[in-house]
């Protein structure tokens, strides 16, 4: 998950840009350029919606072809939350077929937007706050959340509750999707981490104790620099899921750095997030077709 040591490697890497000043330089057009349409692309309908929880009301953004009805995806943003880069990401995706929900993962103690006027990643009482609501999404939390939203999923007329739904997570979105596959395996059936922190740790709640409660196949992305500091957590996945018997393709990303997919950060690798993006259309049109 993004910490200090993985923002002193992006800096030695790529100079010091702040996530706000990135910010401003990713409007729609930027956005739109480096995440170009897929061949085929459907037509789309979107809409900022609230979705009531056991834990209260979250915001989200829904996005699905305008026509038929589509297996769902849920997708886990990463700390900085849902926001234009990931509305975008999330239309990509339904351009190829998919019913898209996109959350708030922050709801139970922050609106939107995650980060106000003049705020940055930068600034140390920003981060406490933001690290402090991470905190409280534990995987009991996690589940009530992820049951709610694909309940809300599985109602919409552009869904196909039929098929298997898939599921997607960045930065710390990646160990939830491990808590979302495992609390819901009869629903889950594709789960893609992209960059995702702490997914086996030596934790008695670490999120790779829960694979033998999964039942989907995975893509596991993992930063070159992420890999070199914790080299261990690939193989200790790789022998959890083959233990499981359940499908997963894991691999190292040689050059990119934590945080690369979403095209506003700013170690965004184009070239790697294409072919991360490619491998996850692969598992989904496999998984949940």
């Amino acid at each position: 998950m993004c910490d200090d040591l993985t923002d002193a490697d992006n800096e030695r890497t790529f100079g010091k840009v702040s996530r706000r000043d990135f910010a401003g330089m990713t409007g729609a057009a930027a956005l739109a350029a480096l995440l170009p349409a897929p061949a085929n692309a459907q037509t789309l309908k979107h809409r900022d919606i609230t979705i009531k929880t056991p834990d209260g009301v979250a915001q989200a953004y829904f996005t699905a072809p305008a026509k038929g009805r589509h297996p769902a995806v849920l997708v886990w943003p990463d700390v900085f939350g849902l926001r234009p880069g990931f509305r975008k990401m999330g239309e990509r995706l339904a351009q190829s077929g998919y019913a898209v929900l996109t959350v708030n993962q922050f709801y139970r103690t922050s609106g939107l937007p995650i980060f106000k006027q003049g705020e940055a990643w930068e600034q140390p009482e920003v981060r406490a706050r933001v690290m402090e609501w991470r905190q409280g999404l534990t995987a009991d939390a996690i589940a009530r959340d992820a049951g709610a939203f694909l309940a809300f999923l599985d109602k919409q007329p552009e869904v196909d509750p039929k098929r298997g739904a898939g599921t997607t997570g960045y930065c710390m979105g990646g160990p939830i999707i491990m808590q979302t596959a495992a609390a819901l395996p009869g629903r889950i059936r594709a789960a893609a981490s992209f960059h995702g922190g702490g997914l086996a740790t030596d934790k008695p709640d670490s999120p790779h104790l829960l694979i033998p409660k999964m039942k989907a196949s995975f893509l596991i992305a993992v930063a070159e620099n992420d890999d070199k500091r914790f080299p261990q957590e690939k193989e200790t996945l790789r022998a959890a899921f083959a233990a499981a018997k359940l499908p997963a393709e894991i691999e190292v990303y040689a050059g990119a750095m934590h945080g690369w997919c979403p095209p506003d950060s700013p170690v965004y690798n184009q070239v790697q997030a294409e072919k991360a993006w490619g491998r996850l259309l692969a598992l989904f049109g496999k998984a949940l077709a």
